[in-house]
C-alpha cells in the first residue's frame, strides 16, 4: 500500500525485506538518543508486525519511507494515533519520524512530512496534526518549524512512558499545526 510519494521518497507501508532496517534504526544509539530505550531485534518485529497491521487496517501509522528510484527502505515517517491521555485526547494524530543515521542531513525527513501533512489534512481530512520530542531533541525541532509547526507550550507534558531512572527525557515538548494554519501557509507560498 502506497500512502503517496515525492520527487525523491515513496512513503507506503512496511514490507517483510523492510524489517532489518527496522531494527536497525530502532537499535541504534544515535538515532534512539532520545528515547528511554533500545529495542532488541525480537521487539522491533513486535512494533514492525504491530504498525504493518494498524497500517493496514486503519490507514494510519509510522509508514516506511522508500527511494523512490530502488524502494530501498530509509526509516519511516507516519501520520499515528496517540494514546497518551490525559496529556493528548483519544485520536490526536501525531506525525512523528525516524531515520537510518546514514541518511541524516538530506532533507528526507522534511520532504515525507510536508507531503504527509497534505495527506492527512487532505485526503484524511484532519482538523489537527502534533509533534512531540523530548525537551532537549533539537534534531526533531528543527523539522517541525520548517514543516509550518508551532510550539505550543501550554500542551508540553512529562511523557507517561519514559520511566522515571530516565527523567531527563520525560519533558515534551508539543508542536501543533492546525488545518486552517496548513492552508494558509501553502497558499502563501
Amino acid at each position: 500500500m502506497i500512502i503517496c510519494e515525492t520527487p525523491r521518497l515513496r512513503i507506503r507501508n512496511w514490507r517483510e525485506g523492510d524489517r532489518g532496517l527496522f531494527a536497525e534504526i530502532n537499535s541504534d544509539p544515535k538515532v534512539m538518543e532520545f528515547f528511554p530505550f533500545r529495542r532488541s531485534r525480537a521487539e522491533s518485529d513486535a512494533l514492525f508486525d504491530r504498525n504493518a497491521r494498524t497500517i493496514r487496517e486503519t490507514g494510519f501509522g509510522f509508514f516506511a519511507l522508500a527511494l523512490h528510484n530502488n524502494d530501498l527502505p530509509i526509516g519511516f515517517c507516519g501520520l499515528a494515533r496517540t494514546d497518551l491521555e490525559p496529556h493528548l485526547s483519544a485520536g490526536t494524530i501525531e506525525i512523528g519520524w525516524r531515520l537510518a543515521l546514514s541518511h541524516w542531513g538530506e532533507g528526507y525527513v522534511t520532504e515525507a512530512a510536508l507531503a504527509l501533512l497534505d495527506h492527512g489534512f487532505g485526503e484524511r481530512k484532519l482538523s489537527e496534526i502534533v509533534s512531540f520530542a523530548v525537551a532537549t531533541n533539537a534534531r526533531s525541532t528543527a523539522v517541525m518549524r520548517p514543516i509550518g509547526m508551532r510550539p505550543d507550550p501550554l500542551r508540553d507534558f512529562d511523557h507517561p512512558g519514559v520511566p522515571d531512572t530516565r527523567s531527563h527525557l520525560k519533558r515534551h515538548v508539543l508542536w501543533a499545526v492546525t488545518k486552517k494554519q496548513w492552508r494558509t501557509a501553502k497558499s502563501s507560498n
